[in-house]
């Protein structure tokens, strides 16, 4: 007999941090410890036309829903299997003449769901709604007026002939997404396409260097008969050892920002105080703002302070010419950053990092590779530093970092690189996830071309000229920003 996977976690009283969950077995790195599929989850309101509403995929050519004309699907398979989520949503955007905003679109789903099949809609839910944090009481004046607009929309929007609520329930419903609303990626794990409520995940507390990571898989939805779809779900997967009894924990922040920046982003966006032993201790912060030692010379801590003022500035210059995808003057920006402080910051300093991962990404994008690589490697060195050793975003920048080396006819740190990435989203995403098979095929693709290498490096040299003349590489995404790069597990109001 098969046992339910809830039997892996149970609900506890975790010590000043309200209720969490514990692990009632032993889990070792890459278990999972238990998946979930969503109560609700919608596409962004900017990104409506570009994602299939059902399958979160990024495709081309999407066709919309005839009837509200705002619903888009990769085909007829996609619209049927979403269109329990979306009959009642069909209706309703139609008569309210448009769309309103993803927080309304997912609440209302989540209220359609919960009046149909009652509040524990699968068997293995540990948590209803009602028992949710909501926060509405710490609020900002700011936020509360955002907040008493969604709902004066959403009591528009909602059907006459649906079920009707009290104020205190909506009002409960988008407090409890605001503070818990799920960032859901593509297929790809690439970029944050929507939101949903997984309650289970809710129950899971934060820490800065947790034992557990949060990834979202979307299964099969290749096959062309829809039964062996699989559901949008998150997996809980273990980072390391973690022993019997011990409390669950994921990252609910960008470990790249120093105790204090953690601690205000936690208070702002979740309400709470971080007492965390990261936090308590500061660890690692004085290697993110550190200044460069050179044969024991470091410099002069008001020298490190400018350098890090300056870099700071510079980087909401060039966060700016990326929105504008100016990418030359990006370059351009960081070039002149990177030349002024490199001299003076440590390779561990977050500032110094971020400048380095935007110039590898945005030379590969303009296929200048050998600045890329070089960059790129920087990156890498640096995070090793800093994060966990199976930390996704670890593994990720790995990746990105052994593309960029083969695509520069670097073959041995390439493969190196990609080999280390493929180690980590092995424990992070899994085998089955769709990214960790990229790697896969990636491995031995450059496992070939090293052993080519090494055997003869002019045929390999020559070769590869040729291909590139043949068929030039697959063009890099464009470079993102930092906020639509999947750096926070939830989604926050802009």
């Amino acid at each position: 007999a098969q046992i339910a996977p809830m039997d892996n976690v149970a609900v506890f009283d975790s010590p000043g941090k309200g209720r969490g969950l514990k692990a009632t077995k032993e889990f070792w790195a890459g278990d999972v410890i238990f998946s979930e599929s969503s109560l609700a989850a919608v596409v962004f309101d900017s990104l409506a036309e570009r994602i299939c509403h059902s399958c979160f995929r990024r495709q081309d050519k999407l066709q919309r829903c005839g009837q509200c004309k705002f619903a888009h699907y990769c085909d007829r398979t996609c619209q049927r299997a979403g269109w329990s989520e979306h009959k009642q949503e069909c209706g309703a955007i139609k008569a309210y003449g448009k769309a309103p905003n993803e927080n309304i679109r997912l609440v209302a789903r989540i209220m359609w769901r919960v009046d149909k099949e009652g509040s524990v809609v699968s068997d293995m839910q540990l948590t209803v709604l009602d028992e949710l944090e909501d926060h509405i009481t710490d609020m900002q004046e700011e936020e509360l007026k955002e907040f008493k607009v969604d709902i004066h929309n959403f009591l528009d929007y909602w059907p006459r002939n649906s079920k009707q609520h009290t104020i205190d329930v909506i009002s409960h419903v988008f407090g409890v997404i605001n503070c818990n609303g799920f960032t859901v990626s593509d297929q790809r794990g690439l970029q944050a396409v929507g939101v949903g409520l997984f309650p289970n995940l809710c129950l899971v507390n934060h820490d800065c260097w947790p034992n557990c990571t949060v990834i979202l898989n979307h299964g099969n939805q290749s096959a062309v008969n829809t039964m062996f779809h699989s559901q949008r779900r998150i997996e809980l997967r273990a980072l390391g050892k973690i022993a019997e009894g011990e409390e669950l924990t994921v990252s609910y922040v960008d470990y790249m920002n120093v105790s204090e920046e953690r601690q205000r982003l936690l208070k702002t966006q979740y309400f709470f105080d971080c007492t965390c032993e990261n936090c308590k201790n500061r660890t690692k912060d004085d290697l993110k703002m550190a200044g460069r030692e050179v044969d024991g010379v470091k410099p002069s801590n008001e020298q490190v302070k400018e350098a890090t003022d300056y870099c700071f500035e510079m980087l909401d210059k060039m966060e700016k010419a990326r929105l504008n995808g100016d990418y030359h003057e990006v370059v351009k920006i960081c070039r002149e950053c990177i030349e002024k402080t490199e001299p003076i910051l440590a390779d561990t300093h977050i500032y110094l990092l971020r400048m380095w991962s935007t110039l590898s990404e945005v030379q590969a994008y303009l296929q200048y590779f050998d600045d890329a690589a070089e960059y790129a490697r920087k990156m890498v060195e640096g995070y090793m530093k800093l994060y966990h050793p199976n930390n996704a975003a670890l593994g990720m920048a790995a990746m990105r970092a052994g593309v960029t080396h083969w695509q520069a006819g670097l073959i041995e740190v390439g493969h190196g690189m990609i080999c280390k990435a493929y180690a980590i989203l092995m424990v992070t995403h899994g085998p089955t996830h769709p990214i960790t098979k990229d790697l896969e095929a990636m491995r031995m693709q450059t496992e070939m071309e090293l052993r080519m290498f090494k055997q003869n490096e002019y045929v390999y040299h020559s070769m590869r000229e040729a291909a590139l003349k043949n068929k030039p590489m697959a063009m890099m995404h464009e470079p993102k920003s930092v906020d639509e790069g999947i750096k926070n597990l939830f989604h926050r109001r802009k």
